[in-house]
């Protein structure tokens, strides 16, 4: 029983079990968008056809890919089993958003407050729900913040391999998190210079750079490999302004109003004496890494978006979590320490309410995506008859997953044969297929082929190559058309 009652009273046990719950709160309501149909496509092959595939797209992905692949042999690919490592994950990322926050502020009322502050911004939610690598990422790296601090408090080589272990796992699943360790750097150097004076303090100062090192060891094949595909993968990004910085936070933590009210509990952690310290350790780990990005985005390339700096967010709770702490020992001074800390901890309700309304948006059928999958299925199924073909649109919108993503959604005994593929993607060592170099010998012989197209407009081949367009023309005319969110869907029938 006295396990039991440790358990129950640890720092990052609440937490965590609030972030998994804020996590699975509608896990299934979303359909999967196409960045998560990416996902699906790519870990759901066998090894050799994914390896294949990260030679030459994705391998910035591809150890969450690998990952992914092992939990869906053992789990399956329905769309909760899909999602729930990334709920599991930030789980673990509200866990150690606790433990960090106790160890900067010597506070469990911080850590307490840190872990479920977190739970609270709906973005944080938002990729708890999605089959990506960014929440693996963000508890990584919250796992590497903590495992530093516990490193610098008492140097053993089993702390740094962990340290070692977090960055390294943070790093291969995307190699924007190493710019946490700017933040990371200057801990160490603050520490450094203040043990100057204690025996082998320096020690530090050179393990270090030992434990990163080791952790980039394994990073290097993804970064080289990810350097050559970036042109193809990070082209729709630009250049972020001056404007865009100034404002990222707003995005970071929206609903703005919620920003607010991290920034008003983060003012009163940086103004309490005792936490001022750790207060500015925190600061810096969550806002460090943000300049180190948005400075390396100005060159050729651009990797300034939200999702790709999730990973900052722990340390803002954990400043927010603070200042909560502080609120709790000004109240400690006028009541009873019970109230003082109830009250205090009733602040987390603020940013909870303020973000209520963008956490339930998140949870609508379509949050996720611009374009209705599930519902495209759903009418194919319905009217599908043995030996019908399909042509989903692709070549300059192969990025939109429209094909994949249908076929995630049919039913495993509804399967019409992809028209105008030459290989298919698994084939191609790609995410996307590759088309007929001339479409009119890829008709075949189907009675009826489904026609899926992106958006909404009277023409049922709208965004189809114009060979395509032709081939269809001439040998089917169009019997049924249906319009769905960002989607059309058409029936063909062969001309007599």
């Amino acid at each position: 029983m006295s396990h039991v009652r440790a358990l129950l009273r640890s720092v990052w046990l609440w937490p965590a079990l609030a972030m998994l719950l804020v996590g699975l709160l509608r896990a299934t309501g979303p359909e999967l968008w196409r960045d998560e149909i990416s996902s699906w496509s790519a870990a759901t092959r066998d090894l050799g056809r994914l390896f294949g595939m990260l030679a030459n797209v994705d391998a910035s992905n591809g150890a969450y890919y690998v990952l992914l692949h092992f939990w869906t042999e053992l789990f399956g690919d329905s769309v909760l089993s899909l999602r729930l490592p990334s709920a599991l994950a930030m789980a673990g990322a509200a866990a150690c958003t606790a433990l960090t926050a106790r160890r900067l502020f010597g506070s469990r009322t911080a850590g307490l407050a840190a872990g479920l502050l977190l739970a609270t911004v709906p973005l944080v939610s938002r990729f708890a729900q999605e089959v990506r690598a960014y929440a693996l990422v963000t508890c990584a790296v919250a796992a590497a913040s903590w495992l530093l601090l516990r490193a610098l408090e008492r140097p053993t080589v089993g702390r740094w391999a962990l340290y070692a272990l977090a960055l390294a796992v943070a790093g291969c699943c995307h190699l924007v998190s190493l710019s946490s360790l700017a933040g990371q750097l200057v801990l160490v150097l603050a520490h450094g210079w203040g043990h100057r004076r204690e025996r082998g303090a320096a020690r530090v100062l050179w393990q270090f750079p030992l434990a990163v090192l080791a952790a980039l060891l394994p990073t290097v094949p993804v970064a080289v490999y990810g350097d050559r595909q970036s042109a193809r993968q990070l082209g729709w990004l630009p250049t972020p302004s001056v404007h865009d910085l100034l404002y990222f936070w707003h995005n970071l933590l929206y609903p703005p109003r919620e920003m607010y009210a991290f920034a008003a509990l983060g003012l009163l952690a940086l103004l309490h004496p005792r936490f001022t310290r750790g207060a500015v350790q925190a600061l810096l780990l969550g806002v460090l890494p943000v300049l180190v990005v948005w400075q390396a985005s100005q060159g050729t390339a651009s990797y300034f978006t939200e999702r790709y700096l999730l990973f900052t967010v722990p340390a803002l709770a954990a400043l927010a979590g603070g200042g909560v702490a502080a609120v709790a020992e000004l109240l400690g001074r006028l009541t009873t320490r019970p109230l003082a800390l109830t009250a205090a901890l009733a602040l987390i309700a603020v940013p909870l309410v303020l973000g209520a309304p963008r956490q339930l948006q998140q949870r609508a059928l379509l949050a996720h995506a611009d374009r209705d999958y599930a519902g495209a299925a759903a009418l194919i199924a319905a009217g599908y008859r043995p030996g019908d073909g399909i042509v989903a649109t692709g070549g300059d919108q192969a990025w939109a997953m429209v094909g994949p993503g249908i076929s995630f959604y049919l039913p495993r005994s509804v399967r019409p044969a992809p028209m105008f593929v030459e290989r298919d993607a698994t084939r191609a060592d790609d995410l996307y297929a590759v088309p007929c170099p001339v479409a009119q010998p890829c008709v075949g012989h189907a009675p009826r082929t489904w026609v899926v197209t992106i958006g909404t407009g009277e023409n049922p081949y709208e965004g189809l190559p114009g060979d395509q367009t032709e081939a269809l023309q001439h040998a089917f005319v169009p019997t049924a058309i249906r319009r769905l969110p960002g989607l059309t869907v058409s029936l063909l029938v062969r001309k007599a």
